[in-house]
């Protein structure tokens, strides 16, 4: 049976990871040379695809407090790149003050229980005229509310409680005002709506709660209910069937904020 890092690498990164990904690399304008932090890297898709922005002259370093998802990403560099593997909070980052030019976080701050001293991590990393990016989606998109409704009355709330915090970040002041506190002296925010494709309903359903940790909650209850929450799903779910999979879209909210 495959781990949830192992499950997140395989089925969330190409679904939802590397197409939400874009968006926060092409604001960052990553040149040749440069310094840049990932955190809450997770599996290290935006850390890879920083590193081959860089450069070889340029360093990259991935930080997650989560030891497997830290040991998956070891796994996924490719020859040649060099990243640099932090298994520590965002709210006490074990590195130097002015040690990077770029700091990015890829829907990663909405999950972090004390998110200005995450943000004023960020600044104190940065070198004076360094950036940092952050992207996070919400409001909850209807596709998922589904399956958190559905989640919150067969499986339980506290299940239910991982996918409303997915989502529970995203007005735009703020965040504006988050970046203002932690110290940033220039603090541009703007949302976008993306669009999605992911797999038919029930691949989708069951790849997305093995990449997560609502995995635990799930698999407790027994094999009816499952059965039960699985039919209720994706059965709401059809509507959005487009062209072998399903199709969504979802307001992703980008803060960059100059140090």
């Amino acid at each position: 049976m495959e781990s949830m890092p192992d499950n997140y690498e395989r089925y969330f990164v190409p679904t939802i990871g590397v197409p939400a990904s874009k968006g926060l690399l092409a604001a960052a304008q990553l040149k040749p040379g440069e310094r840049v932090l990932d955190v809450a890297c997770g599996t290290g898709v935006v850390a890879r695809a920083a590193a081959n922005a860089v450069g070889p002259t340029g360093t990259v370093a991935g930080l997650d407090i989560s030891p497997g998802m830290l040991t998956r990403a070891r796994k996924q560099v490719p020859s040649g790149n060099s990243i640099h593997w932090y298994e520590a909070s965002a709210e006490a980052m074990p590195l130097p003050d002015r040690s990077f030019d770029v700091v990015l976080c890829q829907m990663g701050l909405q999950f972090m229980a004390n998110k200005r001293a995450a943000t004023t991590e960020m600044h104190r990393v940065l070198v004076p005229g360094g950036r940092a990016l952050v992207t996070v989606p919400g409001p909850e998109p209807d596709l998922f509310s589904v399956m958190g409704d559905a989640l919150g009355r067969r499986i339980g709330p506290e299940v239910a409680a991982f996918e409303r915090t997915v989502f529970s970040l995203h007005d735009e002041a703020e965040i504006h005002k988050l970046f203002e506190g932690a110290g940033f002296g220039r603090v541009e925010v703007h949302a976008a709506t993306a669009r999605l494709a992911v797999p038919e309903p029930r691949d989708f359903l069951w790849q997305y709660i093995n990449s997560t940790p609502m995995v635990g909650g799930v698999m407790k209850v027994d094999e009816a209910t499952r059965t039960t929450f699985e039919r209720e799903v994706t059965n709401k779910w059809q509507p959005f069937r487009a062209n072998g999979g399903m199709n969504f879209e979802v307001r992703i909210t980008t803060a960059i904020g100059w140090a």
